[in-house]
């Protein structure tokens, strides 16, 4: 890839655009592969393409004759830069990320771009644990997936710990265990801890998981038949009844999935649809011959944007950061196929075949993921409508210049001042933006336990200090138009104050306080400077307001939970200078529990093997001291 060779005409004072500023490159461009992007007066970008002949593709821009959306780009543009690659396909590849970093006002964009879960089987423990996995795969073992949703993965786990009794807990957990947890008593673990099944046995249970998850059910599930079968006739009846239910348990996991194609083994449905200037794309994930959930996508389109354009700009951003399976399968076709197939096949490192079917079972699977787009866009539109009907109620009830576009609401969690968080929710157009959601570990350590008002003033000065330095121009769409604070006149109080101090006083802020009886309807809202005013009990706006409220109530809540239960979890061992994992483990081992090593005396400590007399010191005076 050379270096980019970027100039700007409309530089200086010259502030000139259109197809003059496009014509003026056309000088220094030639015939090479490469990305080049679209800017205007301010250096925003507002496109960024790919093609195989820079010179070719923007002579195309220098001449009338595009689509609205194309002619409304060109008048704004006021420079370009370009990047010269070696090939169209780096050129390909290179266009996505960059319109994944720069979110390009005129390109087609995935908006919700989160990792699927997968189910790992580690290979680290005698004794592999079956699990949940999301992110990058650095732990050894097998890893089976994608599933559409967390929801997918634990339903099927829990009915594979019921099939292979394979354990689920942590090894540290496993490694301390005198006597079977209630996953065996509940007989959903073979209770491999405490040695009621041998390594051997619970590595055949393993391959059998592993082979049911890789597509051979119907192999595993006949092996189980004929050993029930064998335990009847043996009259061991309780091992044959155990059998059952795990057979049982498998047929169970199947039928949850719904459609299982025979014909295709590994592929990812993708079917768009497409409705007044919106999109909706449904993938469906196929892997060893069974169907592992599905996912609805929204990319930001225009209205005069083709589905072959928006189906390739699916593909290259939603790849960009996942595995890509042997096969996809698609309802439209795309431009650039055989460049979207070298591009994805060099980066999985085998080939990859894209499919437009037009008969047998892959057109089936296509026409059920179009139906499901079209039916979860049509209750996206019409949640869509009803939400900014909504928003203008807000403005209206507030005394809004218009319909919020960002309303951020405000919560705080303790108990008794303890692991005090703050916790922020973002409700938008399109309903909360879990993306923009933010935690406060609250900080001050001037703050009295349970100082709810100075807790407050902490996370918002927090917050306005950050978008000052992020967005102090306030054109990247971080600012809010409205701010919700859960309390009332005195937590006004004290974030006009926090406001005022950050010299951000034009923001709208409201506090929503509970009211008479704390009851759900009589909740009083306060502004700063005005007095307390309630909503209609039956007007849909307080409802509204309510579900925000309860949001971030239930947001600061959990994030107040995991903090607690991750400082209850705290090992103090992992505090004192030189015991790391092995020595950890040996200490847990020999003694049991955290807490019996903080009551163990000298001697005992040093009869621990691996810890030296001058290491058993060390923790001897840390518990001492503490």
């Amino acid at each position: 890839m050379t270096d980019p060779h970027a100039e700007s005409p409309a530089s200086g004072a010259d502030l000139r655009t259109g197809y003059g500023v496009i014509q003026d490159y056309l000088k220094t461009l030639d015939a090479s592969p490469g990305v080049y992007r679209m800017l205007d007066a301010e250096s925003r970008v507002l496109y960024v393409g790919k093609a195989r002949n820079l010179r070719a593709r923007v002579s195309n821009y220098s001449r009338p004759g595009h689509s609205p959306r194309i002619e409304k780009m060109i008048a704004q543009t006021a420079s370009m830069m370009f990047l010269t690659t070696r090939t169209e396909t780096e050129a390909l590849l290179l266009e996505q990320n960059l319109i994944k970093q720069l979110k390009p006002k005129y390109n087609v964009l995935l908006r919700d771009d989160k990792s699927f879960p997968n189910i790992l089987v580690g290979k680290e423990h005698d004794f592999p644990q079956i699990k949940k996995h999301r992110g990058a795969r650095k732990e050894k073992g097998s890893y089976f997936g994608p599933f559409a949703s967390a929801g997918a993965v634990n339903r099927t786990l829990n009915q594979l710990q019921k099939a292979f009794l394979l354990r689920n807990c942590s090894d540290s957990m496993f490694d301390t265990r005198s006597r079977p947890c209630l996953q065996y008593q509940i007989k959903r673990c073979s209770g491999p801890c405490v040695g009621l099944i041998s390594q051997a046995d619970y590595a055949e249970s393993v391959r059998d998981a592993e082979r049911f998850l890789s597509g051979r059910s119907t192999k595993v599930q006949e092996e189980l038949a004929e050993q029930m079968m064998a335990a009847s006739e043996a009259m061991e009846f309780e091992r044959a009844a155990a059998l059952r239910d795990r057979i049982k348990a498998l047929t169970q996991v199947q039928s949850a999935q719904g459609i299982n194609p025979r014909g295709v083994a590994e592929a990812d449905i993708i079917g768009l649809h497409m409705d007044s200037g919106q999109a909706c794309v449904q993938v469906f994930f196929i892997r060893a011959n069974q169907n592992w959930g599905n996912q609805d996508f929204y990319p930001r389109v225009s209205e005069d944007v083709s589905p072959a354009e928006v189906m390739e700009a699916f593909i290259g951003q939603f790849y960009d950061n996942k595995d890509v399976p042997r096969q996809l399968i698609l309802s439209d076709d795309i431009e650039n196929a055989d460049l979207m197939c070298e591009a994805l096949g060099e980066k999985a490192g085998r080939k990859v075949e894209i499919v437009v079917p037009q008969r047998g079972e892959k057109t089936e699977l296509v026409a059920s993921a179009v139906r499901n787009a079209r039916e979860s866009l049509a209750r996206r539109m019409s949640e869509s409508a009803t939400q900014a009907k909504l928003l203008r109620g807000i403005a209206e009830a507030f005394g809004l210049e218009g319909p919020p576009q960002r309303i951020e609401v405000y919560d705080n969690s303790h108990i008794q001042g303890t692991n005090a968080v703050g916790g922020m929710i973002v409700m938008g157009p399109e309903g909360f933006m879990k993306n923009a959601y933010r935690k406060f570990n609250i900080r001050g350590e001037d703050l009295v336990p349970g100082d709810d008002f100075g807790m407050m003033k902490e996370v918002l000065s927090r917050r306005f200090a950050r978008l000052l330095k992020e967005d102090p121009d306030r054109d990247k769409g971080m600012w809010p138009d409205l701010l919700l604070i859960d309390g009332g006149a005195g937590q006004v109080s004290a974030v006009a104050e926090i406001m005022a101090e950050h010299g951000v006083e034009d923001i709208p802020m409201v506090g929503v306080a509970k009211g008479v009886d704390r009851d759900h309807g009589k909740e009083e809202f306060y502004r700063p400077g005005e007095r307390a005013f309630a909503l209609q009990r039956n007007d849909p706006v307080l409802y509204f307001i309510q579900r925000m409220r309860d949001e971030a109530h239930r947001f600061a809540i959990g994030t107040h939970r995991a903090k607690r239960a991750k400082s209850m979890a705290a090992n103090p061992l992992d505090d004192i200078a030189g015991v790391g994992a092995t020595r950890k483990k040996a200490l847990l081992t020999h003694f049991g529990s955290a807490k019996a090593v903080s009551r163990a005396n000298l001697s005992d400590l040093k009869a621990v093997e691996g810890i030296s007399d001058a290491l058993a010191e060390t923790i001897y005076n840390y518990f001492q001291d503490r």
